[in-house]
């Protein structure tokens, strides 16, 4: 099997006050300005006894998506990993009050 082949990226990112991370063997910067295009989404086997409720929460939500769409600045992280972790959701770590930086909106 080649590096291509075998080749799969963790990605961390907040949504809707949540930290998702999961797995996938296809990202890129998209067409659409801004966001990071994510494909071929991996999950766990289900031949373990033990099944993460995290996961499957994962699991369903990406239940036949092709591909996502994920603002850049939303990206934590992004790590190109050798094995395949488990995906999960968390809630993001409580920020006190701190705000983020806002994001200008580019115009044409």
């Amino acid at each position: 099997m080649s590096k291509e082949q075998s080749q799969i990226f963790k990605v961390i990112f907040i949504n809707q006050g949540q930290v998702y991370e999961i797995y996938a063997k296809a990202i890129y910067q998209s067409d659409l300005w801004g966001f990071l295009e994510i494909e071929e989404f991996v999950f766990g086997e289900r031949t373990q006894m033990v099944v993460d409720p995290s996961e499957e929460k994962l699991k369903n939500q990406f239940e036949g998506v092709i591909r996502s769409y994920v603002p850049m600045h939303s990206i934590v992280r992004i790590d190109e990993v050798e094995r395949l972790g488990v995906a999960r959701i968390s809630d993001a770590p409580a920020t006190g009050n701190i705000m983020p930086f806002p994001m200008p909106v580019p115009s044409k």
